[in-house]
């Protein structure tokens, strides 16, 4: 459901009888839980990416349709911008070889998707926002061509009742208005899905909203929009303006924001998906005819399609999710905190931080969650996504003091946390050889402090000092992106020599 949807209004019985089914899938998920009938750990975890499409010049290309034509594969799908496209793989089992197995699936995808993307003059780019798009590029006419997307902007520019907002204050300040949620297609991003049992949901997802900064700060990528410099990883401010339905009034009576860090830590998945009914009306009250306790009531396992479509409209940094597989129900973190890129290696060094990271943390006798309060890692998340590699964290002191010590996220990651991924992956029982290639690759950005936005606002101050105005600077800085995406060498390895003008 919302995968195909016909781009048609929704009457006030439409709206009334989702609510009601809203609440009937929630209460269906609360017998679920009661009668444990959830799958057993399978520790598996899957992988999306969102990519864009650039030419040869280094600006965006709106021809997401042709390429994924010519691939003609399910594993590449559309997202929000023509010129933006995804590919999934297949869920894998955290064990043995999984990263080398995923970084070479992902070569071989993204290698192919780009011969053919060059078939009709584009190309692959695997970073958080494109340095070269426009205002002018994210318009409705350039949202992809799916009934899906234009209800979902239709629906969401109903509910704001006006223009959108963009205003970052970074290194520059970029203030700006839209009339569609096309912004949104800017950000393209990696995630990360891992399935847990109910039990274990909890743990898992306090964890992962913990190290949602130390993310951001050893994996941000996306540090230009629009023409103008901003927040280290700029895509999270910008996400939350470009999704944002509240007008000014609604913000000022302290209504939460679609795309959320949250507000508290979690003792269950189920107080997640009933904060999502309890503060976000739905955007897209498409009704089936399940009715799931009924579905239950005799013995079988329920779609919970409206919970399901519901919950996939507010973008929590850390979200809930609901499946089924071959006939069981699961549970699923889904992590969507992490730009994509800089390269396959990059990519595959972040999964192996965060699912090394997650499992160590989650197991603590005595968590970190208990031990910094919620508003500190919000508060973090926001100091990564300004600073990037050279953020200055909040975190906990060793031992059990419960005091709060200011500390440089590289320090945090080279002296405490990498030892701890590099524990929660031999607890996942992965190659040790591969455990220390991936996480090798993290411990040098930190040793070096390059990551993909320094990279690019290094490559881009010198092409300004070379001469070239912004413009030019930013497509030179894509390009020379581009080209070293494509050799596959770790980020921190680049050169920092200037760009071919």
């Amino acid at each position: 459901m919302g995968e195909k949807v016909a781009a048609l209004g929704f009457d006030l019985a439409d709206r009334q009888r989702h609510r009601e089914k809203l609440r009937r899938c929630l209460d269906g998920l609360a017998r679920l839980l009661e009668e444990k009938r959830f799958d057993r750990p399978r520790n598996l975890m899957g992988l999306e990416i969102e990519l864009n499409l650039a030419g040869p010049d280094g600006m965006p290309s709106m021809v997401n349709a042709e390429v994924l034509e010519r691939i003609a594969s399910r594993d590449f799908q559309t997202e929000l911008g023509r010129f933006n496209l995804e590919v999934n793989i297949v869920p894998h089992r955290l064990s043995g070889r999984v990263l080398d197995q995923l970084a070479e699936e992902l070569r071989t995808g993204l290698s192919y998707a780009d011969r053919r993307a060059m078939e009709v003059g584009s190309g692959i780019v695997m970073i958080g926002i494109l340095p070269t798009l426009t205002d002018r590029d994210l318009v409705h006419a350039n949202l992809s061509a799916a009934d899906r997307y234009f209800l979902l902007n239709d629906q969401v520019v109903a509910a704001r009742g006006e223009e959108f907002t963009i205003d970052i204050a970074g290194v520059e300040r970029l203030t700006c208005t839209a009339r569609s949620i096309a912004p949104e297609a800017a950000c393209t991003s990696v995630q990360l899905h891992l399935q847990v049992t109910p039990g274990r949901f909890a743990a898992v997802w306090n964890a992962a909203q913990a190290v949602a900064a130390v993310q951001i700060a050893v994996g941000a990528n996306s540090p230009f929009l629009f023409g103008r410099e901003l927040w280290r990883e700029s895509r999270p401010p910008l996400f939350v303006q470009s999704t944002d339905t509240r007008p000014p009034e609604l913000r000022a009576q302290g209504v939460r924001p679609r795309t959320w860090f949250g507000e508290r830590w979690v003792s269950s998945a189920y107080e997640l998906f009933e904060e999502n009914l309890r503060f976000f009306p739905p955007l897209l009250p498409i009704s089936g005819e399940e009715d799931p306790l009924r579905v239950l009531d005799e013995g079988g396992v329920p779609e919970l399609a409206e919970l399901t479509l519901h919950n996939g409209t507010v973008y929590r940094w850390n979200r809930p999710v609901y499946g089924i597989a071959d006939g069981v129900p699961h549970l699923r973190v889904e992590n969507r905190v992490l730009p994509a890129g800089p390269t396959v290696t990059d990519v595959i060094a972040n999964v192996a931080f965060y699912y090394g990271l997650v499992r160590t943390l989650a197991e603590e006798p005595r968590p970190v969650w208990s031990r910094m309060p919620f508003g500190v890692a919000a508060d973090n998340f926001d100091t990564a996504c300004r600073d990037g590699i050279d953020a200055v964290l909040r975190w906990p002191r060793a031992g059990r003091t419960g005091v709060l010590a200011r500390v440089p996220a590289v320090r945090l990651v080279l002296e405490e946390l990498l030892p701890m991924a590099s524990a929660g992956l031999d607890a996942w029982g992965v190659e040790p050889a591969d455990r220390d290639h991936y996480l090798g690759v993290v411990e040098e950005r930190c040793l070096r402090r390059v990551n993909g936005a320094s990279w690019q606002a290094a490559a881009y101050h010198r092409a300004l000092e070379h001469g070239l105005d912004r413009e030019r600077a930013l497509a030179v800085t894509t390009r020379r992106y581009r080209e070293l995406m494509h050799t596959g060498e770790p980020v921190h390895t680049w050169p920092t020599d200037a760009p071919a003008l």
